[in-house]
């Protein structure tokens, strides 16, 4: 156990959890007791103790500092707080109770190979497509480095999918890992207006989805050949065959890609400097002859 098996506490960590800290010492209650410190309703309160103690979780040093917090105003936080608390999951749900490991252990609920299966457990149909995804897949295979869940949702602050924010946001987790996607993504109308915390414009998941994940080539992928239209008309209802051969991620800096884009862009770019630099010179020779006029006690008269 990370708490006082695997040797937290004789490793020299004094604020490691005993059996006494979650179960109480003479005052030990069944775990169906609605007063019971292990009661699922109060398992948050007990682990908050320590989790959610600044002192605490600076004397232990304990991982991912105050996690407390970030769970409570989490959306699994908050629905242990209403009407579906007895089926919101708590930390047991994901750490277990008298078998909790760090993550970094193989065999821990919450290791990276096994954390699709932890959340999985509630989240059966997330679940089953993430599998068929490219990035369940790419894990299957072992490439831990794969996204997961928490890697989007992270693990104590979970955020209700629907928010505005939590869409424009996990944008930025999508770029992690595909720079250069989010790039080009950016330079669109769709990447400018998320930028500015807007989420009724495509984002990544909008296109690709979200658990179901699949490449292009695949004739199941949202943005397959036989796919894109529609997907294009979920937000767009009169787009055409046409309006869908629209590159999302035209890269103005690839020749090979679209040369059509790659020499507009650098017509562009010549334009701007041609327009700047003519404009910064009549600016710096009408400044000269205002300087010299003044000099000369001239007044100006003349002038066109």
């Amino acid at each position: 156990m990370r708490h006082a098996g695997a040797g937290a506490r004789k490793g020299g960590n004094a604020v490691a959890a005993t059996c006494t800290d979650c179960h109480g010492t003479h005052d030990i209650k069944r775990a169906k007791g609605d007063d019971s410190r292990t009661n699922h309703a109060n398992v948050e309160a007990t682990c908050d103790k320590c989790h959610g103690s600044d002192a605490v979780v600076a004397k232990g040093k304990l991982p991912g500092g105050n996690i407390g917090s970030k769970f409570h105003d989490s959306i699994h936080g908050k629905a242990l707080q209403g009407a579906a608390q007895a089926s919101a999951p708590t930390c047991t749900n994901c750490h277990g109770a008298h078998d909790i490991r760090a993550k970094t252990e193989a065999d821990s609920r919450t290791s990276r190979a096994r954390i699709p299966d932890t959340c999985g457990s509630c989240h059966k149909k997330e679940r089953e497509a993430y599998i068929k995804s490219m990035h369940g897949k790419l894990r299957q295979e072992g490439m831990l480095a794969s996204p997961g869940c928490t890697d989007c949702h992270s693990a104590h602050a979970i955020q209700q999918h629907e928010k505005p924010s939590f869409q424009t946001e996990v944008i930025k987790e999508c770029g992690n890992c595909h720079t250069d996607y989010i790039a080009t993504y950016r330079d669109t109308f769709h990447g400018q207006v998320t930028a500015l915390g807007y989420a009724r414009v495509a984002t990544c998941a909008s296109c690709h989805g979200a658990h179901e994940v699949l490449p292009a080539s695949n004739p199941a992928s949202m943005v397959s050949k036989q796919n894109r239209l529609a997907t294009c008309q979920k937000c767009h209802p009169g787009a055409s065959a046409n309006f869908a051969s629209f590159d999302p991620h035209a890269n103005k800096h690839d020749k090979t890609r679209d040369p059509i884009y790659f020499y507009a862009a650098k017509f562009m770019e010549l334009l701007l400097l041609g327009v700047f630099a003519f404009f910064g010179i009549h600016t710096a020779f009408w400044l000269y002859r205002e300087v010299r006029e003044k000099l000369a006690g001239g007044n100006g008269k003349g002038r066109h």
